[in-house]
């Protein structure tokens, strides 16, 4: 796992291994720990967590509205009351308040609302301090606080008009009249709109997270399909290695002293097997260190039928073959090797029979493969892992197949497997 940084670790939006991919517009997707420029880094147990100060946003945001509400002085001079102190003061806190807004989304909404409110009221002029409520609104409905939200926008709109049209007459500045209702109307306008365009923010940014799970699903997913197919390819070349392995031994240690003729053709046998095993293996281990690589050699197919035969032969079992294998895509080709070649490890592993009989048919857009033996059943264990069956059958599903296992009804075993496959002398 990737080490965890303190609060000394580095800048906290630099992007660190381990750490998923981002989408949508900066800020949206962070994790809780990260700040918007400068707050602190954190551990991932957020017991260390810093406030998140997006104060670059903030500091420009209250730069325009003072320097806005300069502008608005000069143009509506002799309507409004002069810019003093206390409404710069006011002007700054409405935007200083943003700081918060990430964290505290709802108490910022509702205190620039009152703080606008309390600069109409005093008589200063309208201008861009405005902005700061639209920035408290979005970040709080993005935030998932919709409803304090809407009850913050209803209580700005309301509050002006309790100033505009009733206590005007006690506030300054002095000799004002009371505005026509169709301004009411766009203010409403005004703030029903910020509303619906934050909602869409917030619908918007909804869709990324949900995407971003279907995303994370589909690659864990893959992996899952992935780590379950290389699972299957290791031990069906292990569990039939071994089981021929296992036999050559038993019979190199039973004609050691009495046969060392067919003692050294068994371990030659064992050699070769081994080797070949070890082969496969590292095939399939390339494909883990260079993930979409290209394979180095082909992988098994029905062509590779006779010499599964002859290795099931050396193993001391006689295999007879009827019906011709078709060529298949390389896919259900090599499904469809692997099922043969666990269908006669199990033969090997676990019967007594010494003969089986593969047959394959093709017709109607399937393949039918049937393996049987005449047993019984032994009962003897040559180190498989009992997971055999259960790789047949997901092999076979991974193609809408099916297999069938089980006693035959005149004694002996059958494995008959059913592939809806497109050969490629149909295409």
């Amino acid at each position: 796992m990737d080490e965890q940084r303190g609060p000394g670790g580095g800048p906290p939006g630099r992007w660190r291994p381990g750490r998923p991919p981002r989408y949508g517009p900066p800020g949206w997707s962070r994790p809780a720990h990260e700040g918007d420029g400068a707050g602190g880094a954190a551990g991932d147990d957020g017991e260390n967590r810093r406030p998140r100060w997006p104060w670059r946003s903030t500091v420009l945001l209250t730069a325009f509205v003072l320097a806005g509400s300069d502008f608005a002085e000069h143009a509506q001079e002799g309507e409004r009351i002069a810019l003093d102190p206390f409404g710069r003061i006011l002007l700054f806190l409405s935007g200083a308040i943003l700081l918060w807004r990430k964290d505290h989304p709802v108490p910022v909404v509702f205190g620039t609302v009152a703080a606008v409110l309390l600069y109409a009221g005093a008589g200063y002029p309208y201008g861009p301090v405005f902005l700061t409520v639209a920035v408290a609104c979005l970040s709080a409905v993005v935030s998932g606080h919709r409803h304090a939200a809407w009850a913050a926008m209803t209580a700005l709109w309301a509050g002006h008009v309790l100033i505009a049209h009733v206590l005007y007459r006690w506030l300054p500045p002095s000799g004002d009249q009371a505005p026509s209702w169709n301004q009411e109307i766009v203010i409403a306008t005004w703030v029903v709109a910020l509303v619906a365009v934050s909602e869409l923010a917030r619908a918007r940014r909804e869709q990324w997270a949900r995407e971003r799970a279907e995303r994370a699903r589909a690659a864990r997913r893959r992996a899952d399909e992935e780590r379950l197919r290389i699972a299957r390819e290791l031990h069906d070349v292990l569990a039939h290695s071994i089981s021929v392995i296992n036999v050559q031994a038993g019979v190199g240690l039973a004609l050691l002293d009495s046969d060392p003729e067919q003692a050294r053709s068994a371990l030659t046998t064992i050699k070769d097997k081994s080797k070949e095993a070890l082969g496969e293996v590292r095939q399939v281990l390339d494909t883990l260190r260079a993930p979409g690589a290209a394979p180095r050699a082909p992988a098994p197919g029905l062509d590779r039928l006779p010499e599964l035969v002859e290795q099931a032969a050396s193993a001391g079992l006689t295999v007879t073959v009827e019906g011709e294998p078709p060529h298949l895509p390389p896919g259900a080709d090599l499904a469809a090797f692997r099922i043969l070649q666990e269908a006669l490890t199990n033969v090997v592993r676990h019967s007594g029979s010494r003969e089986a009989r593969v047959r394959i048919e093709r017709g109607e857009g399937r393949l039918r493969l049937r393996v049987d033996d005449d047993g019984p059943a032994t009962g003897a264990d040559a180190g498989g892992s009992g997971n055999g069956l259960a790789g047949m059958r997901e092999r076979a599903a991974a193609l809408d197949g099916t297999i069938e296992a089980g006693p035959r009804p005149g004694g002996g075993f059958r494995v008959l497997a059913v592939l809806p496959i497109e050969t490629e002398e149909d295409r």
